[in-house]
């Protein structure tokens, strides 16, 4: 089993920064392939917004390409997302996923953007 855990949420403005960490426990992250973000607006469904595999090969969401980046630090048993040019439509739960044959979420930490 894997134990997942996000910090780094809040509130910025419009055009702000901010950066997603999540730790990951119960296992090494290079024992698995795939991990990534998703989040979840009030009314939607949960999407994905970015991917990496063990390879370091990334993924993302059209609306986030050239503001977030996903980084994976084996050492640290940690997954990041840089969030650049923040949007109010960014604004979400965001939650960290490992994918081991089955889903493991983290418990979700809140990005409010403010315009």
């Amino acid at each position: 089993q894997v134990q997942l855990v996000e910090s780094g949420g809040g509130l910025v403005q419009a055009g702000g920064s901010l950066r997603l960490s999540c730790v990951a426990s119960g296992r090494s992250i290079r024992g698995i392939n795939l991990m990534g973000w998703y989040r979840q607006a009030p009314g939607n469904q949960r999407e994905m917004v970015a991917v990496i595999n063990n390879a370091g090969t990334t993924g993302y969401a059209d609306s986030v390409k050239g503001r977030f980046t996903i980084s994976r630090d084996s050492a640290k048993n940690t997954v990041s997302l840089q969030m650049n040019s923040l949007k109010p439509e960014d604004t979400a739960v965001y939650y960290c996923n490992a994918q081991l044959g089955v889903h493991y979420w983290g418990q979700g930490t809140q990005v409010t953007v403010s315009s």
